[in-house]
């Protein structure tokens, strides 16, 4: 039976009041609102224009290369990117990364690399590029971090040579608001004939009006490819993102062409081939409308937030912010200098800020192969929108701090112990579909999560080994999704 519009309407108003508020501030990940109405009407008007357009074949559609030549020609002006840098729209900074990845690769092999190349890059890089290095056959080699999230120069540059790639550089890393040395790290890449990203995903369109920071874009000669994201601090609607590379013998290797079937001629700039406009369209109407002086307004409110967070951490009693951040991003962790009874657990803060109405996100701690263990943190992305209500914000993460103060972390040994005793061990067996089901019942994980405290699930996650705990939150996402 078919159903009236508005009912099917009314339907999805229903289940959006279920969601997290994508408006307002009080979600400090996934989301980024500018706080401006103006700019939501705009992008909906752009989007809602463009809507039947297939970006597939810019010759039919002539607008789509139009906006990709004015979104890619901002975004070279603002990574300070000559005229030899050239580039492409993407459906997101995942998408970037991959295609960064398989360029570097191609172009390795073609400069006569033999065998499995290698992709380096901090451990703090974003896990795009490990899905990268399984989807296009690179071995991934993450260098370690010192305990406060940060990588040292001497550590990447010991990881170079000949069966190298690429290696990647942050700006900023998303756990931990680091920014990487990316100057030099691209000049040692440079001496040595490696290829050097910039993940700028995140921060991309944030940093270029950030005071007091080092350069990190094209203006360092030995960076080869950058890539932003508009819908994070372009704050475009997903999914859309910019991918630039110095020359176009590099950016020409991330293509797709065949003329080798008897349909029509297929070239694909991206991945994808079949595109939507509509993200398109409102991430150019976005930038036209802002200009640089819009992103510079934007981003100093950002800059105050981040500024007012970190005076109130410091004044909070057993909680620490994470290495030196820079951008939007921030991590707090429980100050090990203090007594247990002092601390504050950053996960059980995240559970107790959400019940105050505010989402953080739970960042489990890890163990790298040196030994070294970067702490379990509560990720902080700002807004704009967030200075608005930033007193209510500190008041609230002053109060959660209160609440939670001395309660030692969560500890899955128990649950951890009896897996173990089932082969689900180090080096043992890895749970499927059905099994993987039990346990998270067992651990009381099930499909109504979405208010459910957290620590108790990152602890698992931290404690288990990776393939285990892998499989496991591969299994709760299954099932959230699959028809009951």
């Amino acid at each position: 039976m078919n159903a009236e519009a508005g009912g099917v309407l009314d339907r999805l108003r229903r289940l959006r009041a279920a969601d997290a508020p994508t408006h307002g501030g009080r979600v400090l990940s996934y989301v980024y609102d500018p706080g401006r109405d103006d700019l939501d009407a705009l992008a909906d008007a752009a989007a809602s224009l463009a809507r039947p357009v297939n970006a597939l074949d810019p010759t039919v559609f002539p607008s789509v290369a139009a906006m990709e030549r004015d979104l890619v020609g901002f975004t070279k002006r603002m990574l300070h990117a000559g005229r030899c840098v050239v580039g492409s729209v993407t459906s997101g900074g995942t998408e970037s990364c991959l295609l960064a990845v398989k360029t570097a690769r191609d172009l390795w092999r073609a400069a006569g690399g033999d065998g499995r190349p290698r992709l380096v890059a901090p451990v703090t890089a974003h896990a795009a590029f490990q899905k990268a290095a399984r989807l296009f056959d690179l071995d991934w080699d993450p260098v370690p971090c010192g305990p406060d999230g940060a990588v040292r120069l001497e550590d990447v540059v010991a990881r170079l040579g000949p069966d190298v790639a690429l290696v990647v550089v942050s700006a900023p890393a998303y756990p931990t608001g680091a920014l990487d040395p990316v100057r030099a790290v691209a000049g040692a890449a440079r001496a040595r004939g490696i290829a050097c990203h910039v993940d700028a995903c995140f921060g991309g369109f944030a940093l270029p009006w950030w005071p007091e920071l080092p350069a990190w874009d094209f203006r360092v000669a030995g960076v080869t490819s950058v890539s932003a994201d508009l819908h994070k601090f372009g704050y475009a609607p997903k999914g859309i993102s910019v991918l630039l590379h110095r020359g176009r013998h590099r950016q020409r290797a991330q293509f797709f062409a065949t003329t080798r079937w008897p349909g029509y001629p297929v070239v694909n700039p991206t991945l994808l081939g079949s595109r939507s406009a509509s993200p398109l369209a409102a991430a150019w109407a976005i930038t036209q409308h802002l200009g640089r002086a819009g992103y510079a307004e934007l981003t100093a409110a950002i800059v105050r937030t981040a500024s007012g967070i970190r005076s109130a951490v410091d004044a909070i009693p057993g909680l620490v912010m994470l290495g030196d951040p820079v951008g939007p991003a921030l991590a707090l962790a429980a100050d090990a200098t203090v007594p247990a009874a002092g601390r504050v657990d950053p996960h059980h803060l995240a559970d107790a800020l959400t019940r105050l109405g505010w989402r953080v996100q739970h960042q489990p701690g890890l163990r790298q192969p040196n030994g070294i263990r970067l702490p379990r943190t509560a990720h902080l992305t700002l807004t704009p929108v967030l200075e608005r209500s930033l007193p209510e914000f500190l008041g609230a993460l002053a109060a959660a701090s209160d609440q939670v103060r001395g309660r030692p972390p969560a500890d899955a040994g128990a649950l951890v112990g009896m897996l173990a005793a089932l082969g689900y061990r180090e080096g043992g067996r890895v749970p499927g579909p059905r099994a993987a089901w039990t346990l998270l019942r067992l651990a009381g994980v099930g499909r109504d999560t979405a208010d459910r405290p957290m620590a108790t699930l990152m602890a698992l996650v931290e404690a288990l080994p990776a393939p285990v705990a892998e499989a496991l939150l591969s299994e709760l996402l299954a099932r959230l999704s699959q028809p009951r």
